[in-house]
């Protein structure tokens, strides 16, 4: 399978250790990175499913914590850029929406939505605030352009803009046994054509029964129930609520989508 630059692809994976919604949540994303890299073996590749950003308090931290960690293992022999992938999630998008609000159409219905979803710890890691928006909105368009240019330097200035830009929507082992999304997909779509499903979709993830699109499995990092580890004959969902008072889950796959190992912290 081929695809636009959204999409990644893992090769070569004998192994596929899977990260669920972090959510800021740095002590957490800590631990479950040292018990990964003592147990990380030639032939294992990496994936962050999505929502690095949001709702714990400690964002900034945990972006430079995983780029940090991104550099380690791909520092070791033999390793690539594809083979750690990180997915565009729900927080990761909002904060680029966020940074074009003087564009929405009614800016402050679509803040408190945002706020309502824990964008507003973002906000703090990034120099800013709820009601900095807030101020900004009442004063209109010009008033908003001004901030969201103030957050988007911060971002910039952190170092993290190039990140956010690197983020895929999908990423499939070579083989299209494994398909890695951040939160659903369209089973009646195909890959190319599931748009902001991935970040947004509700039910039409517990809606897959049989192998979508040649797949094996789908495996997804975010769970609005927050249920944990729930494998069914063609999906794995991973997502313990890290950042709404749960923990942070990960797996070790097979290259075939077989559970391996789990880690919690």
């Amino acid at each position: 399978m081929t695809g636009p630059n959204i999409f990644s692809t893992l090769h070569r994976a004998q192994r596929i250790w899977a990260i669920a919604s972090v959510h800021g949540e740095l002590d957490r994303l800590l631990t479950i990175q040292s018990e990964i890299e003592n147990k990380f073996i030639p032939g294992d590749r990496l994936i962050f499913l999505g929502n690095i950003l949001g709702r714990g308090v400690h964002v900034r931290e945990t972006v430079n914590a995983l780029m940090t960690f991104r550099r380690l293992i791909l520092s070791r022999h033999n390793y690539f850029t594809h083979d750690f992938i990180i997915l565009r999630g729900a927080q990761e998008e909002m904060w680029q929406r966020l940074m074009q609000l003087q564009f929405a159409v009614n800016a402050s219905e679509v803040l408190e939505w945002m706020l309502g979803q824990g964008i507003n710890t973002t906000l703090n890691a990034y120099e800013s605030s709820a009601e900095d928006a807030k101020a900004a909105i009442r004063q209109g368009p010009m008033a908003i352009t001004h901030w969201t240019s103030k957050i988007r330097t911060a971002f910039q200035a952190a170092g993290h803009q190039e990140w956010l830009s690197s983020l895929k929507h999908a990423a499939y082992t070579k083989e299209g046994s494994i398909l890695f999304v951040n939160r659903s997909i369209d089973p009646e779509r195909p890959i190319d054509a599931q748009a902001d499903v991935f970040w947004w979709g509700t039910n039409k993830f517990d809606s897959i029964k049989t192998p979508y699109s040649g797949f094996l499995k789908v495996v997804r990092g975010f769970d609005p129930a927050a249920s944990g580890l729930v494998e069914t004959d063609h999906t794995v969902s991973l997502d313990a609520g890290s950042g709404r008072d749960g923990p942070l889950l990960a797996v070790c796959l097979s290259k075939f989508g077989e559970v391996l190992e789990t880690l919690e912290a």
